[in-house]
């Protein structure tokens, strides 16, 4: 089972292990010192048994208060690297903003259950992200 929730963010890609002429050199125009800003989409699959009581494998109206809290709250209308203190020390690539989601779930979802996050950057930069 998937939803979908869509985000809001700005961010900066620039890594503070190189050198401004390195950053831009490998993040381009991604590393423009004012930020850019995505629509990002996270798709997020649960999976499991399905319960014999309530047909379900979870209950939609808990999965979306898990991702209001894992994702929407802690990232939507928000500079990823100011406002996110899990982005300090770590480049806000998508890759990086899939474990942050995965992880982040961790926390509200029963165990065992997450199964796979998908962020859109854009409707061409996608990563999926299986917590391996």
């Amino acid at each position: 089972m998937s939803r979908l929730v869509s985000f809001s963010a700005t961010h900066r890609l620039h890594s503070k292990s190189l050198s401004n002429e390195e950053n831009l050199k490998l993040f381009g125009k991604c590393n423009n010192p004012n930020g850019h800003g995505h629509n990002y989409k996270v798709v997020v699959t649960v999976h499991g048994e399905i319960d014999p009581v309530t047909e379900m494998v979870m209950n939609l109206t808990d999965l979306k208060e898990c991702m209001e809290e894992a994702i929407m709250k802690p990232l939507d209308h928000k500079n990823l690297d100011l406002d996110v203190p899990y982005f300090a020390d770590i480049v806000s690539t998508t890759e990086n903003v899939a474990v942050y989601i995965w992880e982040n779930l961790q926390k509200f979802l029963p165990m065992g259950v997450l199964y796979k996050v998908k962020v859109y950057e854009t409707d061409n930069n996608i990563v999926v992200y299986k917590g391996e």
